[in-house]
């Protein structure tokens, strides 16, 4: 079967049409999305998402205005740069993962195993005012949510928000001027 059968009938929505351009295309597809936000998880998410779209999207499919993979490509191109825009993205970016700094003080010796060296990180964090000590230790050593350490610090939400992001980059700048 030629292509254009094959997206005549992805465009009925025949699921085996389906699932053939996605057997053909999703390896490229993939390909053109991690060019673009160099993280092979979140191409293969939005590769996902990508197909999805199309499928839904079926019937605007137009030959007369390209071809198909360039329609396909151009589609993924877009969810990749939307991705690279959108909040979520900019702040996993800009902000240390709790999961790396929960538990560390527990277990001091798995910690240096793993190259991480607590003393030095005590010592960039004695250097902060004491409202960032204890926002940072709630937040990242002991797993407290922005909403539960609000409630134990009895400050707004925003607050908190606030805090993190100015004592993270305080951190941060202790950390570079070492």
């Amino acid at each position: 079967m030629n292509l254009d059968e094959l997206v005549g009938r992805f465009q009925r929505k025949d699921k085996v049409a389906f699932e053939q351009l996605y057997n053909m295309y999703a390896g490229n597809i993939c390909g053109v999305i991690n060019a673009i936000v160099q993280n092979s998880a979140l191409s293969e998410e939005i590769c996902q998402d990508v197909f999805i779209k199309i499928w839904n999207k079926a019937e605007s499919y137009n030959s007369s205005k390209g071809r198909f993979f360039t329609w396909i490509v151009n589609i993924a191109r877009n969810a990749a740069i939307d991705e690279l825009r959108s909040k979520s993205y900019k702040k996993q970016k800009l902000n240390l993962s709790t999961s790396y700094f929960v538990g560390i003080l527990e277990n001091p010796q798995e910690s240096e195993e793993n190259g991480i060296n607590i003393e030095r990180l005590g010592l960039f964090i004695n250097k902060l005012k004491q409202k960032c000590i204890e926002l940072i230790d709630l937040l990242y050593f002991k797993g407290y949510t922005q909403k539960e350490v609000s409630a134990t610090l009895n400050i707004p939400v925003g607050t908190v928000k606030t805090r993190n992001r100015s004592c993270i980059s305080q951190l941060r700048e202790n950390m570079k001027n070492t």
